[in-house]
Formats: structure tokens, C-alpha cells, sequence
């Protein structure tokens, strides 16, 4: 496909945002279809189903977002003119058609779609059978924004594929796709990587942690590891696990207080075995807990003896998304932070933050827990490939 100026490619974000606007009561009103029809098993994924106005507007603020940054394509990288003359240039390119897969979000097919669009990317968009009726609605407002601006509907395509047909698309694809997203929960991206024939950024895959060094400040600790916990579930920069120093002053107070205000919010805690005496807590049964990401009110809270072997434990079952420690030793917290193999690492402040918009990128196309080609959120500047262009006179090797 020939590429889409900048012009045209930000007065369809425009015209997408008008139209959201627009057709909002719509959106929500066939949303509550799709919820009337889920059958609740799974209480992230319901939480991750539902739009209402609030996400309605999230939509409309990542659209007029996208439409005011800059062209991520084209950007020069490096220049380098040889002895002979040659002029050596690198520069940003677009992948070329991305397939985004997902599940629940109806916000990932104008968040995660828009920003891969604003990069010159043609879009395939797999969503759940859960949020069918929602994304079929939102790419019907994709086909008429670029329609409005002589755009071909190409450009957004909407695979409405089974589980069968979707592993058949992803080991022989009936069209070029040069780069997959999965959205979703461990298993979607087991899926995608067992079987997709091109390059898959891993994506999404929590299990945070938080270490309550020795020298933290208590009250901030609570704050923080609650709000973590409990201000929205089904994100992936949720906590999982907290690990308390046993050097805590006051560490056997600190430990009733924060499992009461772990209940009183309605959060299923478990212990190891040092903390089996403390009331309303169940005790852990197998040790592969600590690799699990519940996605769900539920907690894991443990006891270690040094910063050493905090370190050591969170590399082992962290997903290599977020971890933090709280402490007033910043030193401490530096050596952590450095030690800590993780896309994210924080000091006194919620792993919540982990968020293309919280880091300043405008939104997100996903977390990546990968290290190539980018680490933790992928941004509207991430999202490109490059490209070398060589201008010569003749000149031969």
C-alpha cells in the first residue's frame, strides 16, 4: 500500500475522534450487549470489557493525542558521510502491517490501533468473541473516518476468525504481517508465540512486586502497596507480592496492620509460612504461587531477611514487568533499582504508574516484558522500524 502522508493519517485520528464522540451513547449501549452476554467467570476480564463514559472519553483524549505528536516515521537517526562521498543517513521507517491481538479491551481498537496507524502501519485487529459486538462497532467508526478523508478502508481490517482460523492465520497468513501484539493474559501469548510465523512483541504479563526494605517509611508503604493492590485489578502494573524485611522496625505491627487493610478491601491474602500466625490469612500451599499473576483480589505476602535476597527472589518469579522498594536509603533503593531485571523499577511510588501515558508517551501500544526492540511501554516513537539510505555518484567497493 502506498504510504499515507502525515496530513491524512492525523485528519483520520480527527475525524476518529469526532466520530467516537458521536456515536457514544452506541458504543456503550452495544458494550452492555457484549456484558449482558459474558458470563462473569472472570472478574479482570469483565472489568476489562466494560466501556462507559469515562473510557468513552480515554478513547477521545488517546485519538486527539496521537493526531497532535509528531510523525514517528522519517526521523533521522545517524548520518555519516564515507571517504568516497557517499552519504549514509538512518532513518525511522513503519513496519508495514501489524496484527494486534487481544482480548476483552474494546479500548485497545482505538488506543492500541491508533497509535499503530499514526506509525504508518496498516492495522489487523483480532479481538475476543467477549467483546465482538463492541469492536465490530468501533471499527465500523475506523472504515467511515477513513472513508471521510478518501482513505481506503484497507487500511483497518477487522479479523473476525475463530480460534481454529486464528492459529491457521498465524502459521500461513493469507496476507503480509510484519510484526504481532498480543494483548492479554499469559495464555493468548503462549498462543501467539507458538504459532505465529513472524515477530511477536510479549506483552502484558504482571506479577509485580514490592520489598519493604528495612528502612521504609510505614505509612507510605501501606499507601502505596494498597493503592497497587486494589486501584484496578485487572491492570497488568498490579501487585502480586509484597516482601517484608524482618529488620522492619516494628515489622510485627506493620504486618497486622497492612493484612487488615488487605481485607478490609476485600483482598484474599496468603503467607508463607513465617507469617502463619497472623489472622484471616491462608497459608501458601505451593511455592509456584510466586510465579502466579492473579489479575484478581488476591495477594501473596512474604518475609525476607536482606535486600540481597529480595533482589534474588523477585529476578526469579517477577514477569519482568514492575517491582519496587520502599525506602528512605536512596542509595539502597539504587542498588535495587539496578539489580532488579524488570522493564520498570520504582522507589516510595505504586508500580500502577507502568503506562504510556503516566511515562509522558501519550498512550501505548502494549507493555512489552521483552528487551528487543523495546522495554516496558511502547509509545507512539517506539513503534517504527528503520531504514538506511545511501546516496552515491557512481561510487563503487
Amino acid at each position: 500500500m502506498t504510504p499515507l502522508s502525515i496530513e491524512k493519517r492525523n485528519a483520520v485520528l480527527r475525524s476518529m475522534a469526532k466520530l467516537v464522540e458521536q456515536e457514544r451513547n452506541e458504543i456503550i449501549l452495544t458494550n452492555q450487549e457484549d456484558l449482558a452476554d459474558y458470563d462473569g467467570s472472570d472478574l479482570a476480564m469483565e472489568e476489562r470489557l466494560k466501556v462507559d463514559d469515562k473510557k468513552v472519553d480515554e478513547m477521545i483524549l488517546s485519538l486527539n493525542q496521537l493526531a497532535s505528536q509528531e510523525d514517528p516515521v522519517g526521523v533521522e537517526r545517524f548520518h555519516f558521510t564515507h571517504d568516497n562521498g557517499i552519504k549514509v543517513i538512518n532513518k525511522t521507517a513503519a513496519f508495514g502491517t501489524i496484527l494486534i491481538i487481544y482480548e476483552s479491551r474494546p479500548d485497545v481498537t482505538i488506543e492500541a490501533g491508533g497509535i499503530a496507524f499514526k506509525s504508518g502501519n496498516k492495522i489487523l485487529l483480532k479481538g475476543g468473541k467477549e467483546s465482538l459486538k463492541s469492536n465490530l462497532k468501533i471499527v465500523s467508526l475506523w472504515h467511515k473516518a477513513l472513508e471521510e478523508n478518501g482513505v481506503s478502508k484497507d487500511w483497518v481490517e477487522y479479523l473476525n476468525y475463530n480460534r481454529t482460523e486464528t492459529q491457521a492465520f498465524l502459521e500461513k497468513p493469507t496476507q503480509k504481517v510484519d510484526l504481532i501484539v498480543p494483548r492479554g493474559g499469559e495464555k493468548l501469548i503462549e498462543f501467539v508465540k507458538a504459532h505465529a510465523t513472524c515477530p511477536v512483541i510479549v506483552s502484558g504479563r504482571g506479577n509485580n512486586f514490592v520489598y519493604v526494605h528495612e528502612k521504609a517509611d510505614t505509612d507510605l508503604a501501606l499507601k502505596v502497596i494498597l493503592n497497587a493492590k486494589t486501584a484496578k485489578i485487572s491492570a497488568c502494573n498490579s501487585l502480586d507480592k509484597v516482601l517484608i524485611d524482618s529488620k522492619l522496625p516494628n515489622f510485627e505491627g506493620f504486618t497486622a496492620m497492612l493484612i487488615e487493610a488487605l481485607i478490609e478491601a476485600k483482598v484474599e491474602v496468603i503467607v508463607d509460612k513465617s507469617l502463619e500466625n497472623f489472622e484471616n490469612t491462608k497459608t501458601i500451599q505451593n511455592e509456584d504461587i510466586w510465579y502466579e499473576e492473579f489479575l484478581d483480589y488476591k495477594i501473596v505476602i512474604g518475609t525476607i531477611d536482606s535486600q540481597e535476597n529480595a533482589i534474588e527472589m523477585i529476578n526469579k518469579y517477577c514477569g519482568g514487568h514492575s517491582a519496587a522498594i520502599i525506602t528512605r536509603d536512596s542509595e539502597v533503593a539504587q542498588q535495587f533499582m539496578e539489580s532488579i531485571d524488570a522493564a520498570a523499577v520504582y522507589q516510595n511510588a505504586s508500580t500502577r504508574f507502568t503506562d504510556g501515558g503516566q511515562f509522558g508517551l501519550g498512550g501505548e501500544l502494549a507493555i512489552s516484558t521483552d528487551k528487543l526492540h523495546q522495554r516496558g511501554p511502547i509509545g507512539l516513537q517506539h513503534l517504527v522500524t528503520n531504514k538506511w539510505y545511501v546516496y552515491g555518484e557512481g561510487q563503487i567497493r
